[in-house]
């Protein structure tokens, strides 16, 4: 049987439903203190250490260089060796021939021989001596003779000692007007020389003629001649700068043109005359950096010291030949260089390494500014907190920079 005390108010049976059996409070389960998750604190843990990880994998040591340039006036006389010393130089040539018809007036006799030149080759380790009228049979028998004596340097298989040198048809007639091809030396067949020296012509031989040709008037000859020189110049030049190698220069006033007449010939149209002229350049070309190098250290006052650099340009500079421009066979050239030299510092990635290998960012800075080829510098370390490049040059990475200069 129920008392009035047994029952409880609606009011407080909340309070009462959190009373155990022993008066103390009992705590419902969704009132519990919550738990931090165990698979929670292992996948925090694991992002930190990838990230600490990411950082020490993606760490670098990385200068951005930008080069010193530099500006200067020069009014100096060099002298430079063929193939060697600290400012070599090398010959190159273009030979073209260009034709214009013309009226013609009647024809006359004549007799004349071929003649071009050839580059004589010497595989031997010692020079070889030719003397003036020295013949040259191309394959067909065709003899053409050398008009001066020639020394041929001593060299190798690989690398052959060349000796460039003009050389005349042995006959007359337009037989000989061939085009570019290998020759053998006659008078060497049977010794061990005749498989070391030889020949080949990098152009046609012109000029050859037997018989009666077509005259044309003398002024209207002249006219054409002169037009065909006009033409000529710029294709020469074109052809010339297609030969240059990486890393040469060609100067203003380092080559020099010849003309030669070759001899008319009827043309496909009746009455008219192959007005023919072939036109010869030869240039003086001269490795960038050796020059730059030569140029600087002429230049008192920017404080050169043999780094590397090269000329970012050569169309303000001039070149003035000496003692005339060089043959194929001159083993000097001496010249007056005169104009604006805009030089730019070369980046030699060891060197700058080097001067910053186990220094503070600080004192990479100061260390830097040491050096005259370079004009600005931007230091990356990461980590961010890393402050120190490391010992070895070989773990720190230079580059030039790509703009501001």
């Amino acid at each position: 049987m129920r008392t009035l005390d047994d029952i409880i108010p609606p009011s407080r049976r909340k309070e009462s439903d959190s009373v155990g059996p022993s008066g103390r409070p009992t705590l419902k389960l969704s009132e519990r203190p919550p738990k931090f998750p165990f698979t929670m604190s292992i996948a925090i843990v694991l992002i930190i250490a990838s990230s600490i990880g990411a950082l020490f994998y993606f760490s670098s040591s990385k200068i951005e260089v930008t080069p010193n340039t530099v500006s200067a006036a020069v009014q100096s006389s060099f002298t430079a060796t063929k193939s060697s010393g600290t400012l070599p130089f090398e010959i190159i040539t273009a030979q073209k021939i260009a034709s214009q018809s013309v009226k013609g007036g009647g024809t006359k006799t004549v007799n004349s021989t071929s003649s071009g030149t050839i580059t004589i080759y010497n595989t031997q380790s010692k020079a070889q001596k030719l003397i003036t009228n020295t013949r040259f049979a191309t394959a067909a028998g065709l003899i053409f003779r050398i008009t001066s004596a020639v020394t041929i340097p001593a060299g190798s298989t690989s690398k052959p000692g060349s000796a460039v040198v003009k050389v005349n048809a042995d006959k007359v007639g337009a037989t000989y007007n061939i085009d570019p091809t290998s020759f053998t030396i006659p008078g060497l067949a049977g010794t061990p020389q005749a498989s070391q020296v030889y020949a080949r012509s990098s152009s046609p031989m012109t000029g050859g003629a037997s018989g009666s040709v077509p005259v044309v008037d003398a002024t209207l000859e002249s006219q054409a001649r002169s037009a065909l020189k006009t033409a000529l110049a710029p294709d020469l030049l074109t052809s010339i700068k297609t030969q240059i190698p990486a890393g040469y220069v060609l100067l203003t006033g380092a080559a020099t043109t010849t003309y030669q007449v070759l001899t008319s010939t009827p043309s496909v149209t009746t009455g008219q005359v192959d007005v023919k002229e072939q036109g010869t350049m030869t240039a003086v070309i001269f490795p960038n950096a050796a020059l730059a190098s030569v140029v600087a250290t002429s230049i008192s006052g920017i404080g050169y010291h043999g780094e590397p650099i090269t000329l970012s340009s050569t169309d303000g500079l001039a070149l003035m030949a000496t003692g005339g421009m060089p043959d194929p066979q001159s083993s000097s050239f001496s010249f007056v260089l005169s104009g604006t030299a805009p030089l730019i510092y070369g980046i030699d990635p060891a060197r700058i390494a080097a001067a910053v290998a186990g220094k503070t960012r600080s004192a990479a800075e100061v260390a830097l500014t040491n050096y005259p080829e370079v004009k600005r510098a931007v230091i990356i370390l990461r980590p961010f907190w890393r402050q120190t490049f490391p010992q070895d040059p070989a773990s720190i990475t230079v580059v030039k920079a790509t703009s501001g200069y």
